[in-house]
């Protein structure tokens, strides 16, 4: 076991944290990633709860503030002018007033208001600023439920592996296949030159990204269209779990708010988004699998997105069950969680999320882990996180076989989830 300082740990990453904080918002790393990412800002705001409630609130009404009409809260707002990023504001062409993307991200922000409010030492002002942002978040989740659940099985479809937030997992390569590469316009990627191409998703992948990415930007970012127009719909436990779980936060927060119709409406997703995972869980593989919207199919994939979903209320069996799964894991990597099966051919240890730990779905399922009982294993999942720190310092993710640093340096999402975890060690 790695020795930890859990002082010089935290103000290293608040350190980092300062660092990339632009003023209303935080990029997630310099180079990399030099605007804001929508889930990563929601994260982050957790993290800086722990020294500037205010700056915490700020974070997440910045991202609101470029909401589109309809609901939908974009994965990127350009904020400023950059060519370090790829692909950029002209190339999504989504024609909004501060350029954005034209898809969107797990929608963590439910989950993470109802926790800045819980926790706030001013709670006049959190009051105040829940308030303000409840109605927004609810636009969101309609959006979801409108635009990705067109036939309304309770479970949302991703249209891009980008929206998933773990871009080129394993489980989006059968399905990616039905994205063409023809017609792709010249590029010149960013990611390697600030990152070890290695580490990163190829070039075949890339060239499916941007071809989705030209395909909805043809059909003028229209959300009532694009759904049925995607080669790409696939349904991710993880993330429906994670937009689950903020339903339900929302729902417990409106509550306590007076706000009692939002907080009826938030219930009654979450618990029809519960009640349609079911058809998701693999029993053979102790987790859940993603599904195929265009083929009917599971996806024969054991990713983390298959754990993620012990985030969310699951039945405590499935609960169990993920928990066995972790553990069986741990056995075959020394850093957990890995973003992949380690048992599975197609495992990664260094390709981005093709089998990497990251801190943020560690947190994830740590939390969902500790709220069934299942305290010894998110236990090992925290410990396990801080020893990548405290031996790799706050990288954008682990291998998980030698803790090697990966990906981008001094990030910020990393940094937020240290904090979080130094915190459950002190309760």
């Amino acid at each position: 076991m790695i020795a930890l300082d859990p002082s010089k740990i935290f103000d290293h990453a608040v350190e980092v944290l300062k660092e990339n904080d632009q003023g209303g918002y935080t990029i997630p790393t310099k180079g990399l990633y030099p605007f804001q990412w929508n889930w990563d800002s929601c994260l982050t705001a957790l993290g800086q709860s722990h020294f500037d409630e205010q700056r915490a609130w700020t974070e997440i009404e910045t991202l609101f503030d470029h909401q589109w009409p309809d609901g939908m809260v974009p994965h990127i707002v350009f904020h400023v002018y950059s060519d370090g990023y790829f692909p950029g504001p002209n190339v999504w062409g989504t024609g909004r007033p501060v350029a954005t993307s034209g898809i969107t991200q797990p929608p963590v922000a439910g989950f993470a208001v109802r926790r800045l409010y819980e926790r706030a030492r001013d709670r006049q002002m959190a009051e105040k600023r829940a308030k303000a942002l409840l109605p927004k978040i609810d636009a969101w989740h309609r959006w979801f439920y409108s635009h990705r659940d067109p036939r309304g099985e309770g479970l949302v479809a991703i249209l891009h592996p980008w929206e998933s937030g773990r871009d080129n997992s394993v489980d989006w390569d059968q399905a990616f296949e039905r994205v063409p590469t023809d017609g792709v316009e010249p590029y010149t990627r960013r990611d390697t030159q600030h990152a070890d191409p290695a580490h990163r998703p190829t070039k075949e992948q890339y060239d499916r990204y941007i071809w989705l990415v030209q395909h909805f930007r043809g059909l003028n970012w229209d959300n009532a269209k694009l759904h049925d127009a995607s080669p790409f719909q696939v349904v991710d436990p993880g993330f429906n779990a994670i937009l689950i779980r903020s339903c339900a936060d929302l729902a417990d927060l409106a509550e306590s708010l007076g706000e009692a119709r939002l907080a009826a409406e938030n219930r009654a997703r979450a618990e029809a988004g519960l009640a349609a995972m079911n058809a998701l869980w693999s029993g053979t593989h102790g987790q859940y699998l993603c599904k195929d919207r265009v083929t009917g199919a599971l996806i024969d994939s054991a990713s983390i997105g298959g754990i993620l979903p012990v985030f969310a209320a699951v039945p405590e069996d499935h609960a169990r069950s993920i928990a066995l799964t972790v553990e069986r894991q741990a056995a075959a990597a020394k850093f957990i969680v890995p973003s992949h099966d380690p048992a599975d051919p197609r495992f990664e240890a260094k390709r981005y999320w093709r089998g990497p730990a990251w801190l943020v779905t560690n947190y994830m399922i740590a939390d969902g882990l500790r709220r069934v009982g299942e305290t010894a294993v998110a236990d090992r999942i925290v410990q396990s996180s801080l020893e990548l720190i405290s031996q790799s310092g706050f990288a954008e993710y682990y291998d998980p076989l030698t803790g090697e640093p990966c990906g981008g340096h001094r990030f910020t999402w990393t940094a937020a989830m240290v904090l979080e975890f130094l915190r459950l060690m002190k309760s």
